[in-house]
């Protein structure tokens, strides 16, 4: 997969300001104020910066945790797994394996089959339904 490279001037331009503070910054949406949080939609959710497909609305499931939840990402290569010490904490962030954008956080306490949560920012997908 060839990266898709910007700089941040040109992601400011491109994206909205929510989307901007969240992808390129690593901002965080407040809990349950997401658009697809409890959307039920069937479809492909897609990187908000670069297009590329993530998670298939099959994988995703209600966690309670306030943004949406998915417990596999579309293929082992759709997302990148970062270690994320930030704020105090040791966590795995979770990025877009195309152009880096910042999605959210994965942790080991999701379903089966895989028992991960994929945690994502809503400011971050779009949700292409399924035909």
């Amino acid at each position: 997969m060839d990266k898709l490279q910007k700089t941040l001037e040109e992601w400011k331009e491109m994206l909205d300001p929510a989307q901007y503070q969240v992808c390129r910054l690593k901002g965080t949406e407040r809990p349950f104020s997401g658009k697809y949080n409890e959307t039920k939609t069937e479809g492909v959710y897609h990187c908000i910066c670069c297009n590329e497909p993530l998670f298939d609305s099959t994988t995703k499931f209600d966690s309670g945790c306030g943004w949406p939840s998915f417990y596999a990402p579309l293929e082992g290569s759709a997302v990148v797994e970062v270690r994320d010490v930030s704020h105090g904490m040791i966590r795995t962030e979770v990025v877009c394996a195309k152009c880096d954008a910042h999605l959210g956080h994965v942790f080991p306490d999701g379903p089966p089959p895989t028992g991960l949560r994929y945690c994502i920012n809503s400011v971050c997908l779009d949700l292409v339904p399924r035909q």
